[in-house]
């Protein structure tokens, strides 16, 4: 038996199987990424852009909204409450802008809380779940002009939310970029 055919044979397999070994490591890298990749994608695409865009949206009409009507106090005031003419519009405005956009936002919460990046259900998305959920019997009351109570039981979290809503919209873009391999500038 030749020692050179044999160092040779064991070289070649050697090679061999650390190249599969190679391959398959790469293999399983690959697949993870692509897998963390298309559950940000899902998180971004179905939960946290939706979730993000609304509360934008929401937050921008609420300070049109405010700057129109009684901009120097608060709009349910204990010393000068608003009038019915201001009380008709608040119920227009919750009717036609707010409460649309809170109850698209509440589906996407309630449907979709698997798409979450915490463990837990943050305290503001509960609370704005709480607000939207309180506010139906108000709602009710009004389509049976019954004006007698004007606001849900559970006050909007809107700082919270909206800072919840960027902060995590901008974390998993930055995760998005990251996985792709793009610098953000």
């Amino acid at each position: 038996m030749d020692i050179a055919l044999v160092v040779t044979t064991v070289t070649a397999i050697m090679v061999t199987l650390f190249g599969y070994i190679a391959t398959y490591i790469n293999d399983v890298r690959i697949t993870q990424r692509t897998e963390q990749l298309n559950r940000v994608n899902k998180q971004l695409s179905e939960f946290y852009g939706p979730l993000f865009a609304l509360s934008q949206a929401n937050g921008i009409a609420w300070h049109k909204f405010r700057e129109e009507y009684r901009p120097h106090e608060a709009f349910f005031s204990r010393s000068n409450p608003p009038s019915e003419e201001e009380l008709q519009i608040w119920r227009l405005w919750i009717q036609t802008v707010f409460m649309p956009s809170n109850l698209q936002m509440y589906e996407i919460i309630v449907l979709k809380a698997d798409l979450l990046i915490e463990k837990h259900m943050p305290q503001c998305l509960l609370l704005f779940c709480a607000h939207v959920t309180a506010y139906q019997p108000v709602l009710k009351k009004w389509k049976l002009n019954d004006y007698s109570e004007h606001t849900s039981l559970i006050n909007y979290p809107s700082n919270e939310l909206l800072e919840y809503c960027n902060k995590s919209f901008e974390r998993l873009k930055a995760e998005q970029s990251r996985l792709l391999g793009v610098r953000v500038s």
